[in-house]
This record gives C-alpha cells, structure tokens and sequence, in this order.
C-alpha cells in the first residue's frame, strides 16, 4: 500500500518547484570579449561624410547586442590593388565588446553593408584591453607610425639595409647588353 505522508508531499513540491523554476531559466550566458574590427569603407560611399558611415557601424554592431568602446577612422589611402573596382579606401577602426555567439551575425551583416569594402574582426587579448582602447581613443596614435630614427644611426632609417656588408652591386640588364 502505498501512502504518502503530507510531510513527504511538501518535501517534493518545492524540489519540483525549483527544477521548473531551472528550466525557465534563461539559458546561460557567455562571457562578453573584446574586439578589434579594422574596415575598409568606399570613399564614394562615405563622400567625407565620415560620422555617418560611423553611425552605420554602430548600427550594425547594436543591432547585434555590441556594445561600442571606440571608434576612428584610421587612415585614407590608395590600395594596392583595387577592391570591387575601388582604388581608394577609408581604414575605420573599431573596438567593441560582445559575446562570441553574436559574431557571426555581425559578419554577416558588415558582408552585406555596401558600405564596407572588406573587415578583420580580431579577439582582444583581455590583457591588453585597457592599452589598445587608450591608444584607439588618442587622436595622435596615427603620428607615432610616421617617426623616423635619428640620422646617424645605422641604416637609411628607412627600414633598407645598408649596402656596405652586402658586396658589389652586379651590373643592369642594359649595361650587360652592350657589352
């Protein structure tokens, strides 16, 4: 015969209580990392309008659940070789925070920007965070790739090695011709 005590009953009503309470649980979360994201933007689409390509961005990001801890843009240059027909581009950086599930809606939807020639989304060494947000946030960052070394020392100071432990040059094509 099987009889259950009223003291056994409330025994099991909370336990199921609380699995139940478990299960509508939101589901757990992970931990929100750091990114670093450089952008090649068009220049015919941006026309010196840059706060507005960076209003897209943003956009895109918070749409995703990112949150924004810096942005610039970088540097305006002309590309190697052209992009979609573009031989001009606008580098914008770009730091924000937000869970590792949400980056492949974030590449997909910067993949679907018109805006955005190409991207590189990078993880943010947590080390590293608070010296690369103070650097990105420093208006003068870009100045310190241009310094060059003092005269004098060894080297053409343009990254070139010397040619003095190289030995003699050989002779142009040309030169070689008339002989």
């Amino acid at each position: 015969m099987s009889h259950t005590s009223p003291e056994r009953e409330q025994w099991v009503n909370p336990s199921l209580a609380l699995r139940a309470c478990m299960k509508i649980a939101r589901e757990p979360t992970m931990p929100a990392n750091v990114y670093e994201c450089m952008f090649l933007l068009d220049t015919n689409k941006v026309a010196g309008d840059v706060p507005a390509a960076a209003a897209t961005i943003k956009q895109i990001l918070e749409r995703n659940h990112a949150e924004v801890l810096a942005n610039r843009p970088w540097d305006e240059r002309r590309l190697a070789y052209p992009i979609n027909g573009h031989k001009k581009g606008l580098y914008y950086l770009t730091y924000f925070k937000v869970e590792g599930k949400e980056l492949k809606n974030i590449e997909h939807d910067f993949s679907l920007a018109e805006l955005v020639l190409r991207h590189l989304v990078l993880h943010v060494d947590p080390k590293l965070v608070d010296i690369m947000l103070q650097l990105a946030r420093d208006e003068h960052a870009l100045a310190l790739q241009s310094v060059h070394e003092p005269e004098g020392l060894e080297g053409s100071g343009d990254g070139a090695p010397s040619g003095e432990d190289r030995g003699p040059r050989r002779p142009r094509r040309s030169e070689e011709n008339k002989e």
